[in-house]
């Protein structure tokens, strides 16, 4: 079955919801991987630190280099994903839908590439 990546993304310099607003985000994001797990589609999920506590490693060089912060210059950051096994895209829209309810922001679908054939 596919694997689709549905991303949550956060803006830097939006304000902060207040106190009240992010426990009931914590609590509707638990309610909705309660249900992602109890499917039997959840395959994993992790909300991320903030942007600026990346380090970019770059070994692509005589010299490994390393710098801190993102990789991208952008105001908008990765935050946090889910990885779902899901039957077709549809089903992953609909589940992003609920998804971006329950963290109260956009949430980003995109397919995994199918695995190369084996030898």
């Amino acid at each position: 079955m596919p694997q689709y990546l549905l991303s949550v993304h956060s803006v830097e310099g939006e304000e902060a919801p207040t106190p009240e607003v992010m426990q009931q985000m914590f609590a509707d994001v638990d309610a909705f991987n309660a249900e992602l797990q109890e499917s039997g589609v959840w395959v994993f999920a992790g909300g991320l630190h903030p942007a600026d506590t990346a380090t970019v490693v770059d070994g692509t060089g005589v010299e490994v280099v390393t710098t801190d912060g993102p990789f991208a210059e952008t105001k908008e950051h990765l935050g946090g994903f889910w990885i779902l096994e899901l039957p077709d895209l549809d089903t992953a829209l609909a589940l992003a839908a609920k998804g971006s309810k329950a963290c109260r922001g956009p949430v980003e679908v995109r397919p995994f590439q199918d695995e190369p054939p084996t030898a």
